[in-house]
């Protein structure tokens, strides 16, 4: 009785750590922080947020990432890339049908409660931002498109991601579009991109029998490594230019406290790049990285309002 308990258990845990692999909770954070960091940049215009807004926009962006990841599961088993990929939705449940009309259902209330953000303001331009940016991220795996099977996931994920994003969210809450917000969109989008990038190391088998040309696959696992590098640095080589063309205050370089999770990205790749079982966790190490930079960018951007 007490061997059958223990693999009962043992089993639940599992199964628990398949599904909470499948889901990817910490993904979310990439619809959380863009959303968060345009509403903060018409704050900082406008000195207003208006929250209901705020909170219709957060719990639709969380919803278009559940319908991505979902969906994404779904055109990834009918390449068969996902067929060594234990967390995959559609390979845990054994039911495709069912998870493709799941991630339907997300995107439609997603849609729904952006169209609440329109009906509320008597304004369509956030819906039709967002709209395009989920019509970007259908084509990444989407068929007939599959962009990313041809390597440009990352730049769909940065467009997305980085402007779209933060231009919608600015759109929101001020009703207008300005180069301003810019600067921050391009700094998000290349964090968000590296997530994306680091996603590849660990499957570059499966992506070549699939056929799909990754940037990992095109590069090589150690060129990768040292792109993902150039990358990371980046992020704080923008952010200081941004200060001294004066798109930045001087408070903003409190990014550069993000650099340990930086260097242990970098690090981590640049030792297990070639050893996908244990460079397989990279892409979390990347998702720490990108919500550490996008907090200290975040209260540095904020800084001089409050102070003033």
């Amino acid at each position: 009785m007490r061997l059958t308990h223990f693999a009962d258990n043992s089993v639940k845990k599992i199964n628990t750590s398949l599904w909470l692999a499948a889901i990817k909770p910490p993904i979310y954070s990439v619809a959380i922080i863009p959303i968060t960091m345009g509403t903060l940049a018409a704050y900082r215009d406008t000195g207003e947020i208006n929250l209901p807004i705020f909170s219709l926009f957060i719990l639709s962006g969380i919803l278009i990432i559940a319908w991505l990841n979902l969906s994404n599961d779904v055109f990834d088993s009918e390449t068969g890339i996902d067929v060594n990929k234990s967390s995959s939705v559609v390979n845990i449940t054994g039911n495709k049908q069912l998870v493709f009309r799941i991630s339907n259902i997300c995107l439609g209330l997603a849609i729904l409660g952006l169209s609440a953000i329109a009906w509320l303001q008597q304004d369509w331009q956030v819906i039709l931002l967002v709209l395009l940016a989920c019509f970007l991220g259908y084509t990444y795996q989407g068929p007939p498109f599959r962009l990313g099977y041809q390597g440009l996931g990352e730049f769909i994920c940065f467009i997305c991601f980085g402007p779209i994003a933060i231009a919608a969210a600015y759109y929101s809450q001020a009703q207008v579009l300005t180069p301003v917000t810019l600067p921050t969109a391009i700094l998000i989008g290349i964090s968000t991109t590296i997530i994306l990038f680091c996603s590849h190391f660990h499957q570059v088998q499966d992506d070549i029998l699939a056929g799909k040309k990754s940037p990992i696959v095109r590069l090589g696992t150690k060129q990768g490594a040292n792109v993902l590098m150039i990358l990371t640095a980046s992020m704080f080589a923008l952010t200081v230019l941004w200060w001294l063309l004066g798109y930045f205050p001087l408070s903003s370089l409190l990014i550069f406290l993000a650099i340990p999770s930086g260097q242990q990205l970098v690090s981590h790749v640049q030792k297990y790049h070639d050893q996908p079982s244990r460079v397989s966790n990279s892409k979390f190490i990347a998702v720490k990285f990108y919500i550490w930079s996008s907090v200290f960018l975040a209260l540095g951007l904020i800084a001089p309002t409050f102070f003033s």
